[in-house]
């Protein structure tokens, strides 16, 4: 075990502080439900977005990212489309704001400002959307559950524990256990604290995170000189053709085996069917998790643009300096690492926590190991916030009991929090590793969510029905995909998407279309382009100074290069650590190129 006094120490301050922070925030989280949820829709938007991006940085997510950046080199920028991480550009150019002026508390919430509360489908479309955001919270509760204990056993070995341990537990339950241990510290201060608890935290996670990352950065700097990475041919070439082409054969023989596992292999029809999934996952807007709750807590319409779009300048930069750092140290030293399973068979995974805890010293060690401890309880903190919320204000307060006091209000937040926990823990049992619970929930879970939800935005004819029977079977033939085909579960999007849209399209045409009233409400407050015709005919007839949104091919242009922008805020360190200084100057010419031209288009055009 290689964390020392001083690691320990300031492990254990961290944990105490953020038990502190749960008490201290106790009495503001109880004046009211959009207080406890929400932070009151108070909080500033460069706060929301350091908590939004803070919980993005999770230690699943990063464990997994350091396994794709050491197997696929930088071409592993591109997997994360697979969430799609360009849902963010999406987002910070229209997303957000046409999403925050409905003035709602949840996903759930939102669906009467869309499709009123009255009708065919209605209270159906409410019930699914419930659903499908606590089935995917569990999943990401479970994802994070599952990392956080693998990373843990690295650095604390159990037979220096189970002498301490009253219980005995069997080998392959090692991770759990040390999982449930760091999940209880996650739970209370979440749970006591409310979303100003959960803000503060990840501010202060962040800090440590951002000090973690670039002592990476520079340690890997260090060992890499006078060295050279011993890497397949074309490893630091982000472009690639029809096939990967990376092999492994003479310096890991093992990493051939994942590529083939994880399905990369023919890259290019990989590449575009990302492409294709993530284009539709990013016009469907945000997916009901804490990343929409973060929305709908900023103070305004603009102040939620500005917040999404702070996250990737925050966020990418820092995590990819901890990847790349990690993936220079684990490729000059894999000899030395130890990267098998409890079955004998190498784990890539297990790469982030060997590397660190192999080559940092001491000080250092604590400071990585406590951030991304943090990362995980910021993460988990998140999604539980956002479970809460479509449990207590969309099941509770709606069917239960409408007119429950504040105080029995947090109680139930308490009860809820702690119900959802346990099952999260449960799901966390019943998976087998990060890769495989992630490939679900952004192949297989979100391919049934896509079609309905872009409809909702951007066509007048949709209604709660079509809503209701595009969700249950794109989300039911999800669930059901694991049990009925094989191969990775972004290419049974198309069929998912495809059932989904059959169900959207019969649905809608076997209802009356939504109430008038209600779309002209939602069209003349939302104000989205699409396919709104005949509504806004009717608004301008009421309101003759009414104008149509006409930002589509703006919008279009400021997502396109916002990608772009995006992608090199993600490859900038890789080119800086791995020494690769002309395309790093490049690339930030580039940035720069970009930020000018987003600061006329989109910063100074922003509008409530």
């Amino acid at each position: 075990m290689n964390l020392q006094l001083i690691d320990i120490a300031i492990l254990v301050v961290y944990l105490i502080t953020m038990v502190m922070i749960g008490f201290y925030m106790k009495n503001k989280a109880k004046q009211d439900k959009e207080s406890y949820l929400m932070g009151g829709k108070k909080l500033p938007w460069y706060m929301l977005g350091l908590s939004d991006a803070s919980d993005m940085f999770d230690i699943s997510g990063t464990m997994w990212m350091v396994s794709l950046c050491f197997v696929y080199g930088f071409k592993s920028i591109w997997i994360p489309w697979l969430w799609p991480v360009f849902n963010q550009v999406f987002m910070m150019m229209f997303l957000s704001k046409w999403l925050r002026r409905s003035n709602a508390t949840t996903g759930a919430e939102w669906l009467k400002t869309r499709f009123g509360l009255v009708g065919k489908g209605v209270k159906s479309s409410h019930a699914i959307i419930i659903a499908f955001a606590l089935i995917s919270c569990l999943g990401f509760l479970a994802y994070g559950f599952v990392g956080l204990g693998k990373f843990i056993e690295v650095f604390v070995p159990w037979e220096h524990i189970k002498a301490y341990v009253p219980f005995d537990v069997p080998s392959k339950y090692v991770a759990h256990f040390y999982g449930i241990v760091f999940t209880l510290f996650a739970m209370f201060y979440s749970i006591i604290g409310g979303m100003h608890s959960i803000v503060l935290g990840d501010a202060i996670k962040y800090s440590i995170m951002t000090l973690a990352c670039i002592a990476i950065g520079v340690i890997a700097v260090q060992h890499l000189q006078n060295q050279t990475l011993n890497v397949p041919k074309g490893w630091n070439n982000p472009f690639f053709g029809w096939n990967l082409d990376l092999d492994w054969s003479a310096i890991a023989a093992d990493a051939n085996k994942k590529i083939e596992e994880d399905g990369f292999s023919l890259f290019g029809i990989f590449f575009m069917m990302m492409l294709l999934k993530g284009v539709f996952a990013s016009l469907a807007g945000p997916a009901p998790n804490y990343d929409m709750q973060k929305i709908l807590s900023t103070r305004s319409p603009k102040e939620a643009s500005k917040m999404t779009g702070f996250v990737s300048i925050v966020l990418l930069p820092i995590r990819y300096s901890m990847v790349t750092g990690l993936t220079v140290l684990a490729l000059l030293y894999y000899n030395q690492l130890y990267l098998k399973g409890p079955d004998g068979i190498t784990d890539f995974e297990r790469i982030l926590p060997a590397t660190i805890n192999t080559f940092l010293p001491i000080g250092v060690l604590g400071l990585v190991v406590t951030g991304l401890l943090g990362a995980f309880m910021g993460t988990f903190s998140g999604t539980l916030n956002a479970a809460q919320a479509y449990i207590v204000n969309d099941i509770y307060l709606k069917y239960i009991n409408p007119t429950a006091p504040t105080k029995k209000i947090i109680s139930m937040n308490y009860i809820v929090g702690i119900v959802v926990v346990a099952a999260g823990i449960g799901f966390g049992f019943l998976t087998k590793d990060v890769n495989n619970i992630l490939q679900w929930i952004v192949g297989g879970l979100y391919g049934g969510y896509v079609a309905a939800n872009c409809l909702k935005w951007y066509w007048w004819r949709f209604n709660a029905n079509g809503f209701f029977w595009g969700m249950a079977i794109g989300v039911g033939a999800a669930l059901l995909m694991p049990y009925v085909t094989t191969g990775l579960p972004l290419f049974w999007w198309p069929a998912l998407f495809i059932l989904s849209l059959a169900g959207c399209l019969i649905g809608t045409y076997t209802a009356p279309p939504t109430d008038m009233v209600v779309l002209k409400s939602f069209y003349s407050t939302v104000k989205p382009w699409g396919f709104w015709k005949p509504i806004h005919n009717l608004v301008t007839a009421e309101q003759p100074s009414f104008k149509a949104n006409k930002n589509f091919k703006l919008d279009m242009f400021n997502v396109a290069i916002g990608i772009v922008a995006q992608l090199c805020l993600t490859i900038f360190p890789m080119y800086l650590i791995t020494g690769m200084y002309i395309p790093f100057l490049v690339t930030v010419a580039i940035l720069v190129v970009i930020v000018t031209i987003l600061k006329r288009t989109w910063w100074n055009r922003l509008e409530d």
